[in-house]
């Protein structure tokens, strides 16, 4: 009896409720109880504020659990770490195991260019009696005996014409086809020189294939005083410790600075060019393998710290002969993850096995994923990204319809028709540079000469190809501003409840003491009916 009030029926306890309840509207009902029709107009009424009310709930919750975000942008100003940078000499080298190999597919490739063009290339392009073309000898690894491999001649590049809309399209290409032969496809090119690269680079994968996985090629290039005549960071010379070295396979003998991101040296405190980082860099044309490299000059790629660059990607190229000015600008992106969009911290989340020792970027989750599957579905791994444990590359001589394989789940990876888009989540933290760039001509006329005398001077250059075979670049922070894009909430729980207190007040100008109000009605209509059964089962007892 203390908590509950007891009524002589529902209408008595209807009454009291509409009477004393903080609920607009509701005393009209007891009010107007002498005349009906103004009772059923504000019952209608009150009934359609109810409707009202729940479906624009329904709306916010629905809203509410699409987990929508909005774009937060801040600017910050403050001392920060200058990027990674990483440069490559476009230049790969010739190894010594694989050089008969190379050197056959050269051949093989002067002879398609004269079947397909009528040009003679070999004096001009493959310097076959050139003496200047350097092999990397490899044999202070040990005992590496040279390979049974046999360059394939079923890869032959042909000319295909097909007819589209009436016209002839010309395109060139080669032949692919599955191990039993039943199931073949051109992998061909509109341009005759895309197809010849592609060509070149589907044998060179092969030829490398045959080169022992424990080496570490990059132990066995030149240093990099060889290619980096000069190297100054806010006006102080570079230290041996700033730079790693690493090779790769297409873009030769490649250096990053400040890869790790932790020493104080790098630390960025003013904007500006003389406080950058400058190189004078050899860009010398040496042409070792002519058709897998065929631009002359240095790749920069400007990265995160302890992130694999992936230069077949991002990057640019420097050219030889001229100074380049990078301006870069940072921007900070961070992701919300969990409900309101898939990312990852670390990549410890994702399902991927990473095949890379460096952080978690979106590049180094597809290519992990695409080898993994590349092994599973074809035996063996794309030459050009590591090797899952056990596995071993792709040589045509053991798998020879590996190139059928790769090249379909290529295209599936390309069409977003494989799952690893699905698997690999952007990093929840992630940080963008946009670069600008200014060149001008360097050394100009007038300096060549005592640059070209100075550089002889220290670092043994002796070239005099006149500005072709050097080239200068200095990447800066245009500012240290930059500027922040966070992803927040849309609808939090805060604003969800206020939104609901809005649309509350506004259908009945209550609060939530209101709520609590008709919680009290439903509980005391609850119990007044469970009250006339018992007396109702009472009393028919007792008749009886």
């Amino acid at each position: 009896e203390g908590w509950i009030e007891f009524y002589d029926s529902f209408k008595d306890m209807f009454e009291f409720f509409c009477k004393n309840t903080t609920i607009h509207g509701t005393i009209r009902l007891v009010c107007s109880g002498s005349n009906r029709m103004k009772t059923a107009f504000w019952t209608l009424l009150l009934l359609a504020s109810f409707g009202m009310l729940y479906w624009q709930f329904a709306l916010m919750f629905s809203q509410y659990w699409a987990y929508p975000v909005v774009l937060t942008m801040s600017m910050h100003s403050e001392p920060k770490m200058f990027p990674a940078i990483t440069i490559c000499n476009l230049d790969p080298y010739r190894f010594e195991l694989v050089s008969e190999h190379l050197v056959q597919l050269d051949r093989m490739a002067e002879e398609s260019i004269t079947f397909l063009y009528g040009i003679n290339t070999s004096a001009r392009l493959f310097h076959m009696n050139d003496g200047n073309i350097h092999f990397k000898d490899l044999s202070s690894m040990g005992n590496l005996s040279r390979s049974s491999f046999k360059l394939s001649q079923n890869f032959s590049l042909l000319r295909t014409t097909d007819l589209r809309s009436g016209k002839k399209h010309s395109s060139v290409g080669f032949r692919l086809c599955n191990a039993t032969g039943g199931s073949c496809f051109y992998k061909t090119y509109s341009s005759g020189m895309d197809a010849i690269l592609e060509w070149y680079r589907f044998h060179y994968m092969n030829i490398m294939s045959q080169l022992p996985v424990i080496i570490n090629i990059s132990d066995h290039e030149e240093q990099i005083e060889d290619m980096v005549y000069s190297c100054q960071y806010d006006g102080e010379p570079c230290r041996p410790s700033d730079y790693v070295h690493f090779h790769h396979p297409v873009f030769g003998s490649c250096y990053t600075f400040n890869s790790k991101g932790t020493d104080p040296f790098w630390t960025a405190t003013k904007p500006g060019i003389p406080y950058g980082l400058s190189l004078i860099l050899r860009a010398e044309q040496k042409d070792h393998i002519p058709l897998l490299s065929t631009v002359a000059g240095v790749k920069v790629m400007i990265h995160n710290h302890n992130q694999t660059p992936f230069l077949e990607h991002e990057g640019f190229d420097i050219r030889p002969g001229i100074a380049t000015t990078i301006g870069i600008q940072q921007d900070e992106v961070n992701r919300l993850g969990g409900n309101y969009g898939k990312c990852t911290t670390n990549g410890d989340d994702v399902d991927v096995k990473l095949l890379y020792n460096n952080s978690y970027t979106l590049q180094a989750c597809l290519h992990s994923c695409f080898q993994h599957i590349m092994v599973q579905k074809c035996g063996c791994g794309y030459y050009y990204y590591p090797l899952p444990p056990g596995a071993e590359y792709c040589d045509y001589n053991k798998q020879p319809a590996w190139g059928h394989c790769f090249y379909q789940l290529y295209n599936r990876l390309r069409n977003h028709h494989l799952n690893c888009f699905d698997q690999c989540p952007k990093p929840c933290r992630e940080n963008l540079y946009k670069v600008s760039a200014g060149t001008a001509k360097w050394p100009s006329a007038k300096s060549q000469d005592w640059v070209r005398q100075a550089l002889r001077h220290q670092n043994g250059y002796n070239s005099t190809s006149n500005r072709k075979d050097i080239a200068k670049v200095t990447i800066f922070y245009q500012q240290l501003n930059y500027k922040s894009v966070n992803e927040s909430p849309l609808l939090s729980e805060n604003l969800l409840l206020s939104s609901m207190g809005s649309q509350w007040s506004l259908w009945f100008g209550s609060s939530v003491l209101s709520v609590v109000e008709m919680f009290e009605l439903l509980i005391d209509t609850l119990v007044l009916s469970l009250l006339f059964c018992y007396q109702r089962l009472r009393s028919k007892k007792t008749l009886r």
